[in-house]
């Protein structure tokens, strides 16, 4: 091998050549070329469009003849079209899908950030056992590919901007599973002063409870199945480590509200965005609201107690639980004070003793002003809600109404009535049913026995005087808690946000 092909032994390494002095920098000309090339460039960067979040919007739908258009108009009139909107009616004995069925198809909609295309499905999957929970399922298989699905009732009329607000939210933080629009009753369209009544009810329900989840770091307790806006792979998730095969589980009554719990307890945030907003139909009659309410207590209930059911965690203490069971015990201890002052004002009077106090006009005095406050934060707010909460009477009978509802649905819980309580809303809502009238006929029983034997029973004097000395007196602690817990939530700093 010659010296010229030899291998030397040593490995060589490549090093660049040495550095010259003699070999000038490098100096960048002017080139008109080049700089019109650059321009180009630059232009075309700026007209690459930027990635855009996946909405596909489901609406589940039983009987919503009357609603459904409404719903379809607002959805088309969103400055951010969802991609694609699939309406599942089940169980339909209306005209729900020959409605729908003209505005099936593809639409375009010129908005300020361009032209949005989006197209309407209607799928009338007929008899579905599993009711809503079957049809958002469905639903879900349908758009399960997209970045986030939309859940709107067929009753629910959004605000042009709500969506936007939505996506905008949920796209900018990865933690956050769902968040649901502020929700308002509307109030259009009312006849009767039952009605009006009824309604102004549920605003300021809806309003309160929109209240404290805003102020509560906008945490959610449950995303509502109006209108709330949820992650695809938080539900993924769900399923995964709940051992489900679809999201929503039809052996609840409240399948959003252990959607969200479940939702929690995978790791992510459940949210209420601040602005948001959203319009839900309200229940019009005594029979309805009953039902519904009934129905949203019992499976609140099925969820709070503990080990009723094997597929949630962390109950009956889950951080989405805690909101439901202080609401239970204000019930509660608004039923107390309120029946035990009845009663306590018949005795006293019944027996010459009773003693007019000032003191006594506190703590409707500080109801008045937490209801204000209330109804003051309302976004879209109205006389009606105001004459509400200042007349005070038809916000005590509001109460003394939702004080039924939650008396039926603990008896049911306790006395383990299995019954379909979506069928049983349903048949409320077509005007049939009096179950309603049952607490208040039973306390009216209750409350007239024991006049009666505290009237005409073998009491003496004495033990009656003992009897109201102490009664009142436990009734003046409980109501100082009461009243000062009031006048603290009245007080507290709403950070401009809007119910």
């Amino acid at each position: 091998m010659s010296d010229d092909t030899r291998l030397d032994s040593q490995p060589q390494t490549w090093a660049p050549p040495a550095h010259s002095s003699a070999v000038p920098d490098y100096v960048r000309r002017s080139d008109p070329g080049m700089e019109a090339y650059a321009d180009d460039f630059m232009d075309g960067l700026d007209s690459i469009p930027t990635y855009r979040p996946t909405v596909g919007c489901i609406i589940p739908a039983y009987n919503e003849a009357e609603t459904i258009a409404g719903v379809l108009d607002s959805l088309l009139q969103q400055t951010r079209l969802p991609d694609v909107i699939h309406l599942i009616v089940n169980n339909t004995s209306d005209e729900s899908v020959e409605i729908a069925s003209h505005y099936a198809g593809p639409h375009t909609r010129m908005t300020p950030s361009g032209e949005q295309h989006t197209t309407i499905y209607v799928h009338d999957i007929g008899k579905n056992p599993d009711k809503k929970a079957g049809a958002l399922n469905y639903g879900y298989s349908l758009v399960e590919h997209m970045d986030y699905l939309l859940g709107v009732d067929g009753d629910t009329t959004p605000e042009p901007d709500a969506i936007q607000h939505l996506v905008d939210e949920i796209a900018s933080d990865d933690r956050i599973g769902g968040i649901s629009a502020v929700y308002s009753i509307d109030d259009s369209a009312l006849n009767s002063w039952m009605e009006k009544f009824l309604i102004a009810g549920q605003r300021a329900q809806f309003s309160a409870f929109n209240m404290q989840n805003l102020l509560k770091g906008r945490n959610m307790a449950v995303l509502g199945g109006q209108f709330s806006i949820f992650s695809t792979q938080a539900l993924r998730d769900v399923m995964r480590d709940s051992h489900q095969r679809t999201p929503w589980v039809s052996d609840s009554e409240v399948e959003d509200s252990l959607l969200s719990l479940q939702i929690k307890s995978a790791g992510y945030l459940t949210k209420i965005s601040a602005r948001a907003r959203a319009h839900v139909g309200g229940m019009n009659t005594l029979r309805s609201l009953d039902a519904q309410q009934v129905k949203w207590n019992y499976g609140a209930i099925d969820l709070m107690w503990p080990g009723q059911r094997g597929d949630t965690r962390g109950q009956p203490f889950h951080p989405n639980l805690r909101l439901r069971w202080f609401e239970h015990l204000s019930m509660v201890q608004n039923m107390t004070t309120r029946f035990l002052f009845m009663v306590l004002l018949a005795w006293s009077l019944l027996f010459d003793a009773f003693v007019f106090s000032p003191l006594w006009l506190i703590p409707p005095l500080a109801a008045v002003w937490l209801n204000f406050r209330v109804a003051h934060s309302m976004e879209f707010r109205n006389k009606r809600d105001y004459l509400f909460v200042l007349l005070v009477f038809p916000a005590e009978l509001y109460m003394f109404t939702r004080m039924g509802h939650f008396v039926r649905a603990w008896w049911k819980f306790f006395t383990n009535q299995q019954s379909d309580n979506w069928a049983a809303q349903a048949k409320a809502e077509r005007g049939k049913g009096s179950a309603w009238m049952y607490p208040f006929a039973i306390a009216g029983a209750i409350y007239a026995a024991l006049v009666a034997g505290w009237e005409f029973g073998p009491w003496s004097v004495d033990l009656k005087s003992d009897v109201l000395y102490v009664g009142w007196r436990v009734l003046g602690l409980l109501t100082v808690l009461q009243t000062a817990w009031m006048i603290i939530k009245a007080s507290k700093r709403y950070k401009g946000y809007k119910a």
